[in-house]
C-alpha cells in the first residue's frame, strides 16, 4: 500500500475520510514493508507540528504528524499487528488502531512533558478521537499560574534524530515559534504582559484600580481648588 507523502508545512490536513482510508490498509502495508517501516517514513520532510497555549494554569497542547509518521509510530510501540506472527484483525482501521492502542497513549505521555520551575504540571493526554485530523491534545495543570514553563518534545526522534516538531503559540508567548529537535529537545516559554490568563488579568485588574484612584484624587484636588477660591 503506498503511503502520501508528508503535507507542506501549514497546509491543511486532509479529511478524516481521507486519512482514515490511508491508515485503514496499515496491517497489508506492515506485510508489504517488513519491521522496519519506521525508518522508512518521512522524517526529512517539513517537522511535524504543534499549538501552545496557556490559561491561568493550564498548558494546552496539540501535537500533528502526518499519517505515515503516525504509522511509524504506532508499527514501532507494536499497535498493529505483526503478519508474520499470525492472523491480523481487519475489522478496525489503522487510525481505531492507533486510537485503542495503550502503548500510543504511553508514548505520547513520555515523549511531551511540561515543566514549571523544575516542578512536573500534572499531564493528561485526552481522548485520540479524530487522531488523524486533529492531533493528539494534552492538557498540564501546573503548581501556579503560568508566566513561564519549560516544554520538552521528544516525539518521533527515537525512530530517526532528524524528525523534528515546530511549536507556535496559540496565546501571546516568548518566543512565538519553536523548532524541537534530537539535540534541543526543550525550549522555556514565557507568556507576555497580554497572555498567560490569571497573572495578564490580575495586571489588568491592578492597572485599572491604578487608574481610578488617580481620577478620584485628580477629582479632589478639583474640588478643593474651587473651595479655596470661593473663600
Amino acid at each position: 500500500m503506498r503511503i502520501r507523502t508528508r503535507a507542506r508545512a501549514g497546509a491543511p490536513r486532509t479529511g478524516s475520510r481521507s486519512a482514515g482510508a490511508l491508515l485503514a490498509g496499515a496491517a497489508a502495508l506492515s506485510a508489504a514493508v517488513g519491521p522496519a517501516a519506521p525508518a522508512g517514513a518521512h522524517p526529512f520532510g517539513p517537522p511535524s507540528t504543534a499549538g501552545v497555549s496557556v490559561d491561568g494554569a493550564r498548558v494546552a497542547l496539540v501535537w500533528q504528524a502526518a499519517e505515515d509518521d503516525w504509522v511509524a509510530l504506532g508499527q514501532s510501540v507494536g499497535a498493529f499487528e505483526d503478519p508474520t506472527a499470525g492472523a491480523v484483525d481487519t475489522a478496525l482501521t489503522g487510525e481505531q488502531k492507533l486510537q485503542r492502542s495503550a502503548a500510543v497513549r504511553e508514548y505520547l505521555l513520555r515523549h511531551v512533558d511540561v515543566r514549571q520551575a523544575g516542578r512536573t504540571c500534572a499531564e493528561e493526554l485526552l481522548p485520540l478521537e479524530r487522531l488523524l485530523a486533529e492531533g493528539a491534545r494534552f492538557r498540564f495543570d501546573c503548581p501556579e499560574p503560568v508566566t513561564e514553563v519549560r516544554l520538552t518534545v521528544t516525539a518521533l526522534t527515537d525512530l530517526n534524530p532528524a524528525y523534528r516538531t515546530m511549536v507556535t503559540a496559540r496565546t501571546p508567548m516568548a518566543p512565538a515559534q519553536a523548532l524541537f529537535t534530537a539535540t534541543g529537545t526543550s525550549h522555556d516559554l514565557r507568556a507576555t504582559a497580554t497572555g498567560g490568563g490569571r497573572p495578564g488579568a490580575v495586571t489588568a485588574v491592578a492597572a485599572g484600580t491604578g487608574l481610578a484612584a488617580a481620577g478620584g484624587l485628580a477629582v479632589l484636588l478639583v474640588r478643593r481648588r474651587r473651595a479655596g477660591g470661593r473663600r
